[in-house]
């Protein structure tokens, strides 16, 4: 039975593998340390339940990766996929701690698997849970457990305190035990965006949000975020920037997972509902493109579109959850997805027309490409001409919101003046836009969580000690 009516040194918010490096690093810092998690036990973990890997800095070969993955090409590739938008000082110091945090991870019963292959092109620079994220969860929480942390479920936060900058406590509601206060005195944010609060994405996106689906968790509101930013800290990011993936139409409106997204798309070509392709599908290796599809199909018609391949690559990618749409001849299969036949027809031949032959390879940027149609496709392009002919439906999935609070290298927020919050520190997702100004590559979130919660918790426990 956790005691609510003591003074904690650090409040956690949130509990995901940010919330928890965070609550195991201060921790392990000497201080006592409540984690307040909102969703029920069986859904703890936000999104870290549907991840499989890592992003980090190292130097050389080991045991799981193939190769080295330098800080300067971690922050080439990181200004790649912003286009810039990133706030160097902070993306540089997160860099650097990554190369530390592949053990530090493991110190805290996190175990990895041998590196992975294929379509995934990411065996050099990620790292992979075994057991996936679910299973990292289960061995930080272990971890935070046998340390001492204090945890609660079904802990929902309604309001906060704050004066001149600084935390005073949380007011709390359960659904056994109705509301408290809580009081600490430090405070460690680590809630998530607002991924899952569809009318709130409305704001930005009008009517379109409603045909988004939330690929992970539907706690994931953004109600600790509005108290913040209502609160005085400083916003950082755009609202309508987010990680936002291709995944299949037929998946849940939350919580779909990894399971329902599609890497099929350099294998083919992909449609509106007007049967119009609308962008390069070969424009980068898959890991560092797979996140600008979600805004893609977003800005279509009626948020839906559709990957269209041939029989010659069903074994060239990862399969899901869901199988794909066959038909014998092209015109069957544009009947099967509401299509025009004449126009599915016509988008296929002019493609296929267009294609250059080379030398095919999935893991370069090959010489396979298009000559003389809009959108060109500059690697990988095949003839889609051998059936059966199939397709995938998919919709903007949405992960998680890079609207954020502004922090500092300490992982301290930032109040609207600029100057530092006397206790308040953030990591996670709910901070991501520092780093993050648009665009993703695979991993880089988990780095963005590991890295800060563990910083946040350190100089949380630092700051309740003085």
């Amino acid at each position: 039975m956790v005691d609510l009516t003591r003074r904690f040194d650090v409040l956690v918010i949130g509990g995901g593998n940010a919330a928890l490096c965070a609550a195991i690093s201060a921790r392990r810092g000497g201080a006592s340390v409540l984690v307040l998690e909102g969703a029920p036990k069986f859904y703890r973990g936000g999104n870290t339940r549907h991840t499989r890997n890592m992003r980090c800095a190292h130097d050389a070969a080991t045991e799981i990766l193939t190769g080295p993955y330098t800080e300067d090409e971690f922050w080439e590739d990181l200004l790649r996929v912003t286009g810039g938008q990133t706030d160097e000082v902070l993306a540089r110091h997160m860099i650097r701690e990554s190369k530390d945090i592949l053990n530090w991870i493991v110190e805290q019963g996190v175990r990895w698997q041998p590196s992975l292959g294929g379509t995934l092109s990411l065996g050099r620079t990620n790292s992979f849970f075994l057991g996936g994220g679910r299973a990292m969860l289960n061995a930080l929480y272990l971890t935070a457990e046998e340390l001492g942390v204090d945890i609660l479920y079904d802990a929902e936060v309604i309001d906060l305190t704050v004066e001149d900058g600084m935390f005073l406590s949380a007011q709390l509601k359960q659904p056994v035990g109705g509301k408290t206060e809580v009081r600490a005195s430090t405070l460690v944010a680590a809630a998530g965006g607002f991924e899952a609060n569809i009318e709130w994405l409305k704001q930005y996106w009008g009517e379109a949000a409603d045909n988004f689906l939330i690929r992970g968790t539907p706690y994931n509101r953004g109600s600790v975020l509005k108290m913040l930013l209502d609160k005085g800290v400083q916003e950082v990011g755009d609202p309508t920037q987010c990680h936002a993936v291709a995944i299949d139409a037929r998946a849940p409106k939350f919580d779909g997972g990894i399971i329902t997204r599609h890497d099929s798309v350099v294998f083919g070509i992909v449609v509106n509902k007007h049967a119009q392709r609308f962008y390069d599908e070969g424009e980068d290796i898959w890991p560092k493109r797979y996140a600008i599809w979600g805004r893609l199909v977003a800005a279509q018609p009626d948020q839906i579109a559709y990957i269209i391949f041939d029989s010659t690559v069903v074994t060239s990618f990862m399969p899901t959850l869901f199988p794909p749409i066959a038909g014998q001849t092209v015109a069957e299969l544009a009947g099967k997805l509401e299509l025009d036949p004449a126009a599915l027809e016509k988008t296929i031949t002019e493609f296929n027309a267009a294609v250059l032959s080379g030398t095919f390879d999935h893991t370069i940027l090959d010489d396979c490409r298009t000559e003389g149609i809009t959108p060109p496709k500059t690697h990988w392009a095949r003839r889609i001409e051998t059936p059966p002919y199939l397709a995938y439906p998919v919709r903007p999935g949405i992960t998680f919101t890079y609207l954020g609070t502004r922090v500092n290298k300490e992982a301290r927020m930032l109040m609207k003046g600029g100057k530092p919050s006397g206790n308040m520190f953030a990591a996670g997702e709910i901070m991501a836009g520092n780093v993050l100004g648009k665009g993703y590559a695979a991993g880089m979130g988990m780095t963005i969580g590991s890295v800060f919660g563990r910083v946040a918790g350190r100089e949380a426990a630092k700051n309740a000690r003085n």
